[in-house]
C-alpha cells in the first residue's frame, strides 16, 4: 500500500510539472516546424544525444498518457527519417505503453476486479481467448486513443509479454504512416494537413487491414485445427444436425427454407425432451391438477356440491394423447415435406466433414450439435436399489403414487411438486439450498413455498439428501437438516436437481472438441466449437436450458454456418426470458433483485401487486405481484418479474420493451383492453410514474389552478 502511494504521489508530481510548467507548448505544429531547422543542426553534432532524449521523452510521455504522441511521431520523422525514426517510435512508444499497461495493473486492477469482477467475468474470458487478437485490431486502427487502451488492457488478464509483441507490431503501421507524414513536414501547416490524398489512401489500406488479418488469423487458427484430416473434395450436405429437439428441427427448418440441402439425425424421438418428455408432457400434467384444484375449491365460484376423482391411468393417458396431437408439427414427414433429409439413427462424427449414421457416411461442410440434455441422477447411495423416477420416465406410471417424494426445488422439481399434489399423492419435496427457485427472489420464492404449504406440500427447504433406505417393500429417503438425521418414507421418488449435456457418444470425444466447465459444448459467440464448421446449440451448449432459447440460437447457427463467409452473427442473450408454470406462474426477465446486488448494480424498485387487479378479482385469481427494476431516476427497464395468473403470458410485454429500448412510460401510454390481467403491467408503470412526478411543477400548477378560480 505504501509503495503504491508512492508511485501515485510521483506520478501526479510528473504529470502536474508538466501542465505546470507547460511542457506542453513544446509538442505543437508550430513550434516543431519553427525550430526544425535548429534540431537539424543539433542532431547533426549530437546525433547520440538527440535520438536518447527523443527516445526517453517519447516513452515518459506515452507511459504518463500525456498529450503529444502525435506530434512527436511527426517530429521523429521530419529530423530522423522515415527509417531511422520509425524503429525510434516503435520501440520508444511500445514501452511507453507497456509501462503505462503496468502501472494500470499495479494501482488499479485490484480494484476494479473487487468492484465489477462478476461482471467482467465474460469480457476477461474473451480476452483470455482471443485478447492478442482484439489488441492488434485497436493497435492496427486507432478508434481508442492508445493511452486508453494501455490502461484499459492494464485491467485484463492480458500477459504482458503479449502486449509488448502484440502492441510492437499492431502499432508499426500507423508509425510508418505518421514518420512518413513528418518527413513532409515542411508541407504541413496543420494536423488536417496529414490527410493527402496519398495518406488517405494509406489510412484507407490500414481500415481494411484488420478484417483482412482476421481472415487471415482465422484461416490459420482453422489450417492448425484440421491438421489430421482430410477435406473432401466436395459434399453430399450443406448442414448435418444431430437430434431433432427444438435446436435442431430449428436448424433444419432454416436450412431447408433457404434452398441448402440439410440432414436431420435422431436417434430416438422426433421433438426431443420438449415435446415427449419435458415442456408439453408437464404443461398437460399441470392442466389437470389444476383443474382438480379448481373442483375441489368450486364454492369459492359460488358452485356447490362439485366433485371428482382422479383416475390416474386416464390422466396420464391423457398426457400422452397431447403428445400425439402436436406430434404432426415435429414429425418426420413433414420434415421431408420440407425438403430435410430425415434419418432416424444414431450418428457419429468422424471428421469436421463426415458423420456416420446406419452404415452410411455424410460429407458436409457444416455439422450443428443439437444433441440436448437429460437428467443429473446424483450418486446418492442406495438410490440404485429403487426403480427412481426423472423427468424422462415418469411419464410411464400407470400407478398413482400415494406417497411421494421430489428431490429438488427447481422449475421442474416444483411443477411436478404441485401437479402430483393436486391429483392426490402425498408429496414432500426437498431441497439442499435455502429456498426452493434458487434463481428466483427471495420473497418471490417464499410466495411458492406458502402456495405449496397452503395446498398441503411439505417442504424441506436446507435439507441434504443421504441416501435411500430399502427395508422390505418400504423405502425411505434419508435427509440431513440443522444437524438432524429424518426419514422420509414414499412410494415413488423423483429425481429434479437439474440436468446435464449430451456430449458422450458421438464423436466430441475423438475430435477433442471442448467442454465448459459445467459440461457443455464450448462454443464462441457465433455458437462455433473448436472447429469453426462445427456448431452447438440448445441444451448441449447452454448458457440456457430453455427450448425458446435452442430455437433463438438455431437461426444463428443455421446462418452463420450457411453464410458466416459473408456475414456472422453474434448470438444475442440480452432479453431472456423464462416462466416456471406453477401455479401462481413466476416469469422473468432480465435482472431481478438478487442478480442486481450480487453483480453491485444500482436500481431502483417498483411494485404491483396483482391482488388490487379487477380481472384478477373477478376471477378469484387475486395473488401476486409485479416487480420492475428500472435504472434510478430513468424509466429504462433492468429486468421484471411476475408471479401471478399467466405470467408466463404477460411478461412478453417487457421482452418487447426490453428488446427494442422501450422504457416504462411507453407501457403507460399504451391502451390495454379493460378488463384483462394485461393491465397489471400498465398499473405498474403508473406506480413508476407516480413515483417519480414532478413534485415542484405539480405545487406551481396548483397555484395556477386556484389562480385561475379567483
Amino acid at each position: 500500500m505504501q509503495n503504491r502511494k508512492l508511485l501515485i504521489s510521483v506520478l501526479v508530481i510528473l504529470v502536474a510539472g508538466f501542465f505546470f510548467f507547460d511542457i506542453g507548448r513544446f509538442f505543437s505544429l508550430e513550434y516543431l516546424k519553427n525550430e526544425q531547422a535548429a534540431l537539424a543542426t543539433f542532431y547533426e553534432q549530437q546525433p547520440l544525444l538527440v535520438i536518447a532524449i527523443f527516445f526517453f521523452g517519447y516513452i515518459a510521455v506515452t507511459a504518463l498518457s500525456l498529450p503529444g504522441a502525435a506530434i512527436l511521431t511527426l517530429a521523429a520523422g521530419a529530423q530522423f527519417g522515415l527509417l531511422t525514426g520509425t524503429v525510434i517510435v516503435s520501440f520508444a512508444s511500445t514501452i511507453g505503453a507497456t509501462l503505462a499497461f503496468l502501472v494500470s495493473r499495479y494501482l488499479l486492477r485490484d480494484t476494479i476486479e473487487s468492484r465489477f469482477g462478476d461482471k467482467l467475468k465474460t469480457f476477461n474470458r474473451n480476452i483470455e481467448k482471443d485478447g492478442a487478437f482484439y489488441l492488434f485490431t485497436v493497435r492496427l486502427v486507432p478508434v481508442f486513443p492508445f493511452f486508453l487502451v494501455n490502461l484499459v488492457m492494464g485491467l485484463t488478464p492480458l500477459k504482458t509479454g503479449v502486449f509488448y509483441i502484440v502492441s510492437q507490431i499492431g502499432m508499426l503501421a500507423g508509425t510508418l504512416v505518421f514518420v512518413n507524414a513528418g518527413t513532409q513536414l515542411a508541407k504541413i501547416d496543420s494536423l488536417s494537413g496529414i490527410l493527402s490524398p496519398g495518406l488517405i489512401f494509406s489510412f484507407a489500406l490500414l481500415g481494411i487491414f484488420p478484417l483482412v488479418a482476421k481472415k487471415v488469423i482465422d484461416m490459420i487458427k482453422a489450417g492448425k485445427r484440421f491438421e489430421g484430416y482430410t477435406k473432401p473434395q466436395k459434399f453430399d450436405q450443406d448442414i448435418v444436425v444431430l437430434g431433432a429437439g427444438s435446436g435442431g428441427l430449428v436448424s433444419a427448418y432454416i436450412g431447408a427454407v433457404v434452398k441448402a440441402k440439410v440432414t436431420l439425425i435422431e436417434k430416438a424421438q422426433m421433438g426431443g425432451d420438449c415435446l415427449n418428455t419435458g415442456c408439453v408432457p408437464s404443461k398437460a400434467l399441470i392442466r389437470s391438477g389444476k383443474l382438480m384444484h379448481n373442483i375441489k375449491n368450486s364454492e369459492k365460484y359460488g358452485i356447490q356440491n362439485a366433485s371428482g376423482e382422479v383416475d390416474f391411468a386416464k390422466t396420464m393417458q391423457r398426457v400422452h394423447d397431447v403428445i400425439a396431437k402436436i406430434e404432426p408439427h415435429d414429425s418426420v414427414e413433414r420434415y421431408s415435406s420440407l425438403g430435410v433429409n430425415v434419418i432416424q439413427g444414431e450418428g457419429r462424427i468422424t471428421s469436421p466433414w463426415t458423420v456416420e449414421v446406419n452404415g452410411q457416411t455424410l460429407t458436409t461442410r457444416n455439422i450443428i450439435i443439437a444433441t440436448g440434455g437429460s437428467p443429473f441422477v446424483p450418486p446418492i447411495p442406495g438410490l440404485d436399489k429403487v426403480n427412481y423416477l426423472t423427468s424422462h420416465n415418469l411419464w410411464e406410471l400407470k400407478t398413482h403414487p400415494k406417497r411421494l417424494v421430489v428431490l429438488g426445488g427447481g422449475p421442474i422439481g416444483c411443477e411436478l411438486t404441485q401437479s402430483f399434489r393436486r391429483l392426490g399423492s402425498e408429496v414432500v419435496q426437498v431441497e439442499q439450498a435455502p429456498q426452493i427457485m434458487g434463481r428466483e427472489d427471495p420473497d418471490v420464492a417464499e410466495m411458492i413455498r406458502q402456495r405449496f404449504v397452503n395446498e398441503g406440500v411439505q417442504v424441506m427447504v436446507n435439507t441434504k439428501a443421504v441416501s435411500v433406505e430399502l427395508n422390505g417393500d418400504e423405502k425411505s429417503l434419508v435427509c440431513e437438516a440443522n444437524g438432524e438425521t429424518i426419514k422420509v418414507p414414499f412410494d415413488e421418488i423423483i429425481i429434479a436437481v437439474g440436468r446435464k449435456a449430451n456430449t458422450s457418444g458421438f464423436g466430441l470425444e475423438e475430435l477433442k472438441i471442448s467442454l465448459n466447465k459445467n459440461g457443455t459444448v464450448a462454443t464462441n459467440e457465433y455458437l462455433q466449437t473448436d472447429f469453426p464448421n462445427i456448431y452447438a446449440v440448445g441444451d448441449v451448449a447452454g448458457p440456457y436450458q430453455f427450448t425458446h432459447v435452442a430455437a433463438h440460437q438455431a437461426w444463428y447457427a443455421a446462418v452463420n454456418s450457411l453464410f458466416g463467409m459473408f456475414k456472422k452473427f453474434r448470438a444475442d442473450y440480452r432479453v431472456i426470458p423464462w416462466a416456471t408454470f406453477t401455479d401462481p406462474e413466476v416469469a422473468r426477465v432480465g435482472l431481478n433483485e438478487s442478480d442486481a446486488k450480487e453483480q453491485n448494480i444500482a436500481y431502483e424498485l417498483t411494485t404491483y401487486g396483482i391482488d388490487d387487479l379487477d380481472r384478477a378479482i373477478a376471477d378469484s385469481s387475486d395473488y401476486g405481484v409485479v416487480k420492475v427494476l428500472t435504472k434510478p431516476g430513468k424509466d429504462k427497464i433492468l429486468g421484471v418479474t411476475i408471479v401471478g395468473e399467466h405470467a408466463g403470458d404477460l411478461i412478453a410485454e417487457y421482452v418487447l420493451a426490453m428488446k427494442h429500448g422501450l422504457g416504462l412510460n411507453k407501457i403507460l401510454g399504451t391502451i390495454h383492453i379493460y378488463p384483462t390481467l394485461s393491465e397489471a403491467n400498465k398499473y405498474a408503470a403508473g406506480e413508476w410514474k407516480r413515483a417519480h412526478q414532478p413534485e415542484k411543477l405539480l405545487a406551481w400548477v396548483e397555484k395556477f389552478h386556484t389562480w385561475r378560480r379567483g
